[in-house]
């Protein structure tokens, strides 16, 4: 019932909007209006500032679905990027694209990408904040690897984090970590 009246409340003050999906998903989702997107870059920097209350250990809880707009929050490109970054995670795609100094996201095809990155999502976002050009076990990366490089320079975390997460990928705990929740979500 809270979700209700709050979607409906949304709904009212124009901020989402209610849409039929097609087929093969039936039912009704909501996406944002033009007001609704206003919010975006309030709501990433709130993403970033929530940063501060996680641990490194809490990019095993990620979902596919999520993956894209989690890599959002961690990248503060430069104003004259240009990039479009495919993902393939667990059975779900889902695109990156960067521009003007800000990002994008969706599911699906991105098209004609300049980057496709493949793998669960833990090992993706640690490949993204502490890869290196010896990867990181379970990411495959398609197309100009010096892209990736660029990518890994707009990561903007918490000094912690980072730490951590190279602890992580060091001792073979992400492996661990990302073999896990693929076995989670395969059922």
């Amino acid at each position: 019932d809270i979700l209700t009246r709050r979607l409906r409340d949304l709904e009212a003050d124009r901020i989402v909007r209610r849409i039929e999906l097609d087929l093969p998903a039936s039912g009704v989702a909501y996406e944002l209006t033009e007001l609704g997107d206003e919010l975006d870059g309030a709501m990433l920097e709130l993403g970033r500032w929530g940063l501060n209350f996680y641990s490194a250990d809490s990019v095993a809880d990620i979902s596919p679905i999520w993956l894209a707009n989690a890599l959002r929050v961690v990248l503060q490109p430069p104003r004259e990027a240009a990039l479009t970054v495919q993902l393939h995670s667990e059975g779900i795609s889902s695109w990156l694209r960067i521009e003007d100094g800000g990002s994008s996201a969706g599911r699906g095809e991105a098209g004609a990408p300049d980057l496709t990155i493949s793998g669960p999502p833990p090992a993706i976002v640690a490949g993204m904040v502490v890869g290196s050009n010896a990867g990181v076990p379970g990411v495959e990366i398609e197309g100009d690897a010096k892209l990736l490089d660029e990518l890994r320079g707009w990561v903007v975390i918490p000094d912690r984090l980072r730490d951590e997460a190279q602890m992580m990928v060091e001792s073979g705990a992400l492996l661990i970590a990302a073999t896990e929740a693929a076995a989670a979500a395969a059922g």
